[in-house]
């Protein structure tokens, strides 16, 4: 009975599945695939232990090991589908929380849930196969949480706080972040303690849930990834204003079409705002399809600026400062 029934799992893992995987790949969806995938796996552990199973049947080992051992082989083949079941639903979580726009986003946190809730199911499962009545243990898990959320007040406040923060979707993975504390980058999870942040220069900070969900953030893709970028510029005050505006703007125009990362269809613009010491201050205003954007867009833009400004003979000012000494000699004679 049990060559039998391991020759049967055999034959399905071979002949069966090899055409399951040929219908799935004409499909257009990905729902079939990743079932098949997650059961290929442990079809012949659960083929191994039904061979068991119906092999205890028919054998003339005492009763009370035949039942023992057949309760074994029941718990474990329900451990193992649950196993299958969780990594199922993991993966259609990731699958379409991506696709679908509102739902809530894939975060190891989220599907970690979804995990806990087909493991609880299936320990349920177990129990209620074993005899075993889940009603008082429920209701002593109900007066033993008291206690455990009392002891563990600090990993559940980070774990409602980045539960919060997924379901707002105010801080988001992907998202570029800015913390009060001046740490900047990239969020790349949640999980049940803290949010990784993944800073420029390839550090990753952990922010723990519960004072990301305190702290005063900027979110740099939120309500939109493009962003406005400012540079400032000052000329000298024999400059023509009118000619200064015209060559700023064209060359900033030429940025926003040629260079990566720039806005193609925006119009930049200049607005005066200054009498300095030594310069007329202007700043000068273009746009960036996202944050890092802005590094290569003011690179390029100063490059191209200074060049024309050269050409049209417009002229960047020193710093200078005046010295009366008519001033300082009247001084020292009183």
């Amino acid at each position: 009975m049990f060559l039998v029934t391991i020759f049967a799992g055999a034959i399905v893992k071979k002949v069966i599945f090899a055409r399951l995987n040929q219908w799935a790949l004409a499909t257009k969806h990905q729902i079939d695939d990743i079932i098949i995938e997650s059961i290929r796996q442990p079809i012949m552990i659960w083929f191994v232990m039904l061979g068991l199973y119906l092999a205890l049947g028919v054998t003339s080992l005492p009763e009370n090991w035949v039942q023992a051992t057949g309760k074994i082989l029941v718990v474990l083949g329900i451990f193992s589908a649950t196993l299958a079941i969780a990594t199922i639903v993991g993966k259609l979580i990731n699958l379409y929380a991506s696709k679908i726009e509102g739902v809530m986003p894939v975060t190891s946190l989220t599907q970690n849930i979804g995990r806990i809730i087909i493991f609880g199911i299936g320990v349920m499962i177990i129990m209620n196969s074993l005899g075993i009545s889940i009603t008082p243990i429920l209701a002593t898990l109900g007066v033993g949480g008291l206690a455990v959320a009392l002891a563990l007040q600090d990993t559940l406040s980070n774990l409602f706080a980045g539960f919060h923060t997924t379901i707002a979707r105010q801080v988001r993975v992907g998202d570029y972040v800015k913390l009060e504390t001046g740490e900047e980058g990239y969020v790349t999870d949640i999980n049940w303690r803290t949010t990784k942040i993944r800073m420029l220069p390839n550090n990753v900070v952990l922010v723990p849930n519960a004072k990301l969900t305190q702290a005063v953030i900027i979110n740099y893709y939120l309500p939109d990834r493009e962003m406005s970028v400012l540079v400032e510029v000052g000329v000298h005050y024999d400059s023509d204003l009118d000619k200064v505006e015209r060559v700023t703007c064209e060359a900033a125009k030429e940025v926003m079409k040629e260079v990566p990362g720039g806005v193609p269809g925006f119009e930049p613009f200049i607005r005066f705002h200054t009498f300095a010491d030594s310069s007329i201050n202007f700043s000068v205003i273009l746009r960036a399809k996202e944050f890092t954007d802005q590094y290569l867009v003011k690179h390029e833009f100063i490059k191209r600026l200074h060049k024309r400004y050269a050409k049209e003979n417009i002229n960047i000012p020193y710093p200078i400062r005046a010295i009366n000494y008519r001033q300082e000699d009247a001084q020292k004679q009183k």
